[in-house]
């Protein structure tokens, strides 16, 4: 954040808009929120710089929505299909995906165009959330992850829910990745699959989007938890 707005109360600082879908809306044992663009917060800057200002918005909009922001499970994001099992809040390098069965433990992943995936599974209550742009998506991260649940925690394709967050699509992209994320996980069995449809780069009062704005621009934050 700024300086002047750090010194606000948190009732008069800028909230993301949050997006919250039905599919996962109707698992009691989950929390899942997308907190899209903070209006009023200055984010033409490097990633690092723009992560800092959000941090606080991002805080209180997690903390408003139920989640467990102080045990928040964040992932380096090497554009790889590198999965991590986490047990305790941290940031995980060299991966870019997260996978738990830990409740209360909130997993996080940063996006601006590339897709954010929600897996749950409906059985062992298990979760995951992946960063899947045009790399991880051709490295088969959402692949990569159901494989890692499955050995982890016995996951079976057929009991799991995929949402797929807003992401880059045609023609503001020329590879449509968003189909292929769906079409990989239909192909290894998942059959609740679940596309919000948006397009970052197409709505720019909702969503940061990294091709837009060449570079220069915050990150949504898409957010997992497992309820007791």
């Amino acid at each position: 954040m700024k300086p002047d707005e750090a010194s606000l109360s948190p009732d008069l600082l800028p909230r993301p808009l949050v997006e919250t879908y039905p599919a996962l809306q109707a698992c009691p044992f989950i929390r899942a929120a997308f907190l899209a663009r903070v209006p009023g917060v200055d984010v033409v800057t490097d990633r690092a710089t723009a992560l800092s200002r959000l941090e606080i918005p991002h805080r209180e909009a997690a903390v408003a929505a139920g989640f467990s922001f102080d045990r928040l499970v964040t992932a380096e994001q090497v554009h790889g299909a590198g999965i991590a099992l986490v047990e305790a809040p941290g940031h995980f390098r060299g991966v870019d995906g997260l996978i738990t069965a830990q409740v209360g433990l909130t997993l996080g992943i940063y996006v601006a165009d590339c897709g954010a995936v929600y897996l749950v599974d409906r059985r062992t209550h298990a979760i995951g959330l992946v960063h899947s742009g045009k790399k991880g998506t051709e490295l088969g991260i959402v692949s990569a992850a159901l494989t890692a649940m499955a050995q982890a925690f016995g996951t079976r394709p057929e009991e799991v829910i995929l949402q797929l967050a807003p992401c880059i699509r045609p023609p503001h992209y020329e590879v449509d990745f968003a189909a292929e994320i769906l079409r990989s996980a239909r192909a290894r069995g998942v059959n609740e699959i679940h596309d919000c449809g948006r397009c970052t780069a197409s709505d720019a009062a909702t969503y940061y989007s990294y091709r837009r704005e060449k570079g220069e621009t915050g990150r949504m934050l898409a957010l997992l938890e497992t309820r007791s």
